[in-house]
């Protein structure tokens, strides 16, 4: 089947049948020992499961045994294995080196000890060669995935994952696993934006391409952990705690021009969010009014829930600040089509002015009640405040489209037929 995205790589290998389409990298460092029959096991692998010309590029970083004697020997034997001697370690150092260098389309880097089942390499691949996403890795985390390893690595794993959820808010849920893919053009652009050199290095890049916009696939995988990893975990922890640090200031001051990158790379948003509803003002009215309900129910659950352990104004405070947020969220991405990062904050500092007037509407109308009667029935306070609050979401809906996410119109054009006024000294 002919392949139609524009970001589809030609599986033949272009014009060249011979060159490389996937180019795997295995950077090792001391791997003297384990590295001749692993790197036999994956050109077998390759060799007869792989519908596509590849390379593997072993990128020795610094090592002080045979490492790279071992290395050079194999290559010497099995066709398509290329050697790459730094001085230098850094398993992040190792992998921008091997990738820039690299002619194929598409990129891989999995550990020298195969933790990973090798039968989910084409899974990580094959979205990157349809065009349908720029990067994939493999995941330990995932409900499918089957993963044998000790308690102690398994909780550092899954608090650090947690970790970066909390701090640069990724939905990925398996930033360090050593298993992953990206479109050399994808590569090329944001590998110069990464600066840390050692375990950091996935986790960082990672981060910058989510930021950009851009679609990563994550595949579950089969992980049998390597019992003799040298891995230093508290130097390890220290330096990503460190790196994590060093994105948060780097996102916060603009250093990291994520913008830029999401206009050039990022995917658009697409025609119209919800399916089967109308465009225009009046597809923005169904969904405002879908989420207005969603909003509406969830406000008088919590009120109804916090009125039973507090007044009827504070409960009414919470529940609409809460659901006023929520709900300004949902309309910025599914109302108004709005998606990423830039401006979201502004948004919600307005919306929280229009929650402000759908307060003093909500409030005014449970002043007055308790003024006309000193304890009125739970439903009499619940009927009028819906009343109170489909008043708040027409002027909430308003205020949205007109102001809040009000679209700039654009400046037109000069016409080139009218010449420009010369100024007069």
């Amino acid at each position: 089947m002919p392949l139609h995205h524009p970001n589809a790589v030609d599986p033949a290998g272009g014009t060249d049948p011979t060159a490389p389409v996937i180019d795997v990298v295995v950077p090792v460092h001391d791997e003297e020992a384990d590295l001749e029959p692993c790197l036999r096991r994956l050109h077998q692998h390759l060799s007869t499961q792989l519908p596509y010309p590849f390379r593997i590029t072993v990128a020795e970083n610094a090592s002080t045994d045979g490492t790279v004697q071992v290395a050079r020997r194999v290559a010497a034997e099995l066709p398509g294995i290329e050697v790459l001697v730094l001085p230098e370690p850094g398993r992040g150092r190792a992998l921008r080196t091997a990738w820039l260098q690299s002619p194929a389309p598409v990129l891989v880097y999995m550990d020298g000890d195969l933790s990973t089942d090798l039968a989910a390499l084409l899974p990580l691949v094959a979205p990157l060669l349809s065009g349908h996403s720029d990067l994939a890795i493999g995941t330990r985390l995932a409900p499918s995935a089957r993963v044998v390893r000790g308690t102690k690595r398994e909780v550092i794993s899954r608090g650090y994952n947690l970790l970066l959820r909390g701090t640069l808010a990724t939905r990925l849920s398996d930033a360090q696993c050593g298993f992953k893919a990206i479109r050399a053009d994808v590569a090329a652009r944001l590998l110069p934006l990464v600066e840390d050199t050692g375990w950091f290095f996935d986790t960082e890049l990672l981060v910058l391409a989510e930021r950009s916009g851009l679609r990563i696939h994550e595949v579950p995988v089969d992980w049998i952990d390597d019992p003799d990893s040298r891995v230093d975990i508290v130097a390890t922890a220290r330096a990503d705690v460190a790196g994590i640090a060093r994105m948060l200031r780097a996102l916060a001051t603009g250093r990291l021009p994520v913008t830029e990158l999401r206009a050039q790379l990022g995917r658009g948003p697409l025609a119209d969010p919800v399916p089967g509803v109308p465009a225009g003002l009046l597809g923005q009215v169904v969904r405002f009014a879908t989420i207005g309900v969603a909003s509406t129910l969830a406000y008088l659950l919590l009120f109804v829930g916090l009125r039973t352990v507090v007044d009827a104004q504070p409960a009414n405070l919470v529940a609409l600040l809460l659901t006023a947020l929520a709900n300004t969220a949902a309309n910025r991405r599914l109302t108004f089509g709005v998606r990423g990062g830039h401006g979201a904050g502004r948004a919600q500092l307005q919306g929280l002015v229009v929650f402000g007037l759908g307060l003093a509407l909500t409030s005014g109308t449970l002043a007055v009640l308790h003024a006309v009667a000193a304890t009125p029935a739970r439903s009499t306070e619940v009927v009028l405040l819906v009343a109170a609050n489909a008043l708040a979401t027409l002027l909430r809906f308003v205020l949205f489209r007109a102001w809040v996410f009000r679209t700039p119109r654009p400046t037109p054009a000069p016409d080139p037929a009218v010449p420009a006024m010369e100024t007069v000294r």
